[in-house]
């Protein structure tokens, strides 16, 4: 096994006995450590470098120093040359990153079974980081896949409330929009800082298109009714969020990937109140999860400030005003803390997605 090793000494004879040594090697040579410098930068891929430490010009010490300070030489195994009596230039060369240590004069089994060890572990770690490049390749492309597939499902099942005029693309575009503008707000403040980092914001964004998605086991009598429903009605609509949930949650909730998870949070959830009188739980609070009480803040906004078959749209100031004292009973106040935070952007994403353009 062949290394590509740079010999840094001033002695004619000691570079003589290297090379006889190490005759099966490819050797490079540099007389001081200028040259030596000069030479890590022109040769590409050296593997070890055998370094004397006392040398004009610049010595051995002031090479490791200047390679210390520059990554690119990190990769580079240094062995020190010293002499019997050097013990402290030993330690100091072992500190300044060598990682060992031939003393003069040279043995020959001594120096090849050093270089032996060294440019095998070389060549080792050599390997380990083309296997790693490979692991990291292959996570990149199975992270895609993953990411298409749930992308392609999310779209689908999005899909089948188009399909039924149960939703319409701008709903679903400004509501996730919506959500990613407050999201990126409390990701500002302390409490939600570590929580709401970019995977999971983008988490939440594609899967709220879904919060709906159970109004296809509704029946169209009910469904598509232009006009307000009867109490009974009403209470078969408010089955949509068991519909949504049961529909993605084939066996336990901790078995199934985040993304479904998410989708289950903001399904079950964006009907919740903060007070606890929502449905389908009345659950309370922070007990709502977080994806669920952002759906429910965005999907009542944007169903007031668009028309519905048994209401007129709203102005922004209108719902502004419903949603502010909606604060602490439907909605979570640091959420609606939040909404106000980015109102130009949200009156930015109603106008930008406006139904019908």
């Amino acid at each position: 096994m062949s290394n590509k090793i740079l010999i840094v000494d001033d002695s004619v004879v000691d570079t003589e006995l290297v090379k006889a040594i190490l005759y099966d090697q490819e050797l490079y040579f540099a007389n001081d450590g200028i040259e030596a410098m000069t030479m890590l930068n022109e040769i590409p891929d050296i593997d070890l470098m055998i370094l004397d430490i006392n040398m004009p010009r610049m010595d051995g010490f002031e090479v490791l120093e200047a390679m210390r300070k520059d990554d690119k030489y990190a990769k580079i195994v240094t062995l020190i040359l010293t002499n019997h009596d050097e013990l402290d230039n030993e330690i100091k060369g072992l500190s300044l990153g060598a990682v060992d240590y031939i003393r003069k004069p040279l043995n020959i089994e001594s120096l090849r079974k050093r270089i032996e060890i060294h440019g095998r572990l070389k060549q080792a770690t050599k390997r380990l980081e083309q296997n790693n490049q490979i692991l990291e390749e292959t996570v990149r492309e199975r992270t895609k896949e993953i990411a298409l597939t749930r992308s392609m499902t999310i779209h689908a099942l999005v899909g089948l409330l188009e399909i039924r005029d149960i939703e319409s693309g701008n709903h679903t575009m400004r509501t996730k929009h919506y959500i990613k503008a407050i999201c990126e707000e409390l990701a500002k403040t302390q409490k939600y800082r570590k929580l709401l980092t970019n995977t999971v914001i983008m988490e939440i964004f594609e899967t709220a298109p879904l919060h709906d998605i159970g109004k296809v086991g509704i029946p169209d009598r009910i469904l598509l009714k232009p006009g307000s429903l009867t109490p009974e009605e009403f209470e078969i609509m408010k089955l949509h969020t068991d519909y949504g949930v049961n529909a993605l949650l084939e066996d336990s909730y901790e078995n199934r990937p985040s993304f479904i998870k998410t989708a289950i949070d903001i399904i079950g959830g964006h009907h919740e109140k903060f007070n606890g009188t929502g449905y389908p739980k009345g659950i309370i609070g922070e007990e709502i999860p977080l994806a669920g009480r952002l759906m429910a803040l965005a999907d009542v906004y944007d169903a007031l400030i668009n028309k519905r078959v048994y209401k007129a749209a709203f102005t922004h100031n209108e719902a502004a005003k419903i949603i502010r004292d909606g604060s602490g009973s439907h909605f979570d106040p640091v959420l609606v803390d939040a909404f106000f935070a980015c109102e130009d952007r949200i009156k930015e994403i109603a106008q930008q997605y406006k139904a019908g353009e």
